[in-house]
């Protein structure tokens, strides 16, 4: 089934913040669903704090013109980005380079204490050019998610091996906080401007 682009639109009158002129995409390559979940949690406060925020997933992206911000994410598997979303910086490269732009991926799974699970969390090999690209203001790595039922019998095989990776590492309050330091850097740039692009 094909996603559909998810808009979201001031909460109301029971929203945390009042509707702003601002129009964020937030976009994500995931494997398996689990990045897409961290997008979805983006989007939400966002949308909480007033901001017309629409989530896309990468490949169905054709423009962002429509866009004063973007927040880009994806999986990392082998220290790598996923294609969707490094295509998405090949094809918009400029633009994203001429609005604000936040980056995050989402891959360590385990006890964050094991030598592993820290070479996972560190940047992908990707990271430094994107940023480059993009003129992204930030970069978060996340813990993430594993679910031996979405894995193939080869991976899974590999669970016996490296033990303690399965379950769900995401931090939901650490995912929360990040998205909503971003919605104040939006808001103080719209306050402090009389229409335009925030820069």
């Amino acid at each position: 089934m094909t996603a559909q682009p998810q808009q979201r639109r001031d909460g109301g009158p029971g929203s945390a913040g009042g509707a702003h002129d601002t129009k964020v995409l937030v976009s994500a390559a995931s494997a398996h669903g689990a990045t897409a979940e961290i997008a979805r949690a983006i989007t939400d406060v966002l949308t909480a704090r007033g901001f017309a925020t629409t989530m896309i997933p990468p490949a169905q992206v054709s423009s962002i013109e429509d866009y004063d911000a973007v927040i880009l994410g994806s999986a990392v598997y082998t220290g790598h980005w996923l294609d969707p979303a490094k295509d998405f910086v090949t094809r918009f490269g400029s633009a994203l380079a001429a609005r604000p732009v936040w980056l995050f991926s989402s891959g360590p799974v385990g006890d964050p204490s094991r030598k592993l699970v820290q070479s996972m969390a560190k940047d992908p090999v990707d990271i430094a050019a994107i940023r480059a690209a993009t003129h992204a203001r930030d970069h978060r790595m996340f813990a993430g998610k594993l679910d031996p039922k979405a894995l193939s019998r080869a991976q899974r095989a590999s669970l016996l091996v490296f033990r303690g990776l399965r379950g769900d590492f995401r931090d939901w309050d650490e995912i929360r906080r990040w998205a909503d330091g971003i919605a104040g850097q939006l808001a103080a740039v719209g306050s402090s401007q009389s229409g335009g692009r925030p820069e």
